[in-house]
């Protein structure tokens, strides 16, 4: 029995994956979570005033920036189901 809990674990869940398997779509799945644990991190030290929302605003779009490059580069089309 786990007597702490972890702070990764904590800080950055992860939930199951329920679509079509393929290996880059599971992967951009796990990018898609950190993206918004992140995202929401950020939006909560914003609200509290310990970000500016410009310094929000460049994160957020930083992470975005990274998650378009991980769906690009994993060759991910939108428009084929499998």
């Amino acid at each position: 029995m786990k007597s702490q809990i972890d702070k990764h674990d904590f800080l950055y869940q992860t939930r199951s994956y329920h679509g079509n398997f393929t290996p880059e779509a599971l992967v951009f799945n796990a990018n898609l979570q950190e993206f918004a644990t992140r995202v929401g991190y950020i939006s909560n030290l914003q609200t509290l005033g310990k970000l500016s929302p410009q310094d929000a605003n460049q994160q957020i779009t930083e992470l975005w920036e990274r998650l378009q490059r991980s769906y690009s580069g994993l060759g991910i089309d939108s428009n084929t189901e499998t």
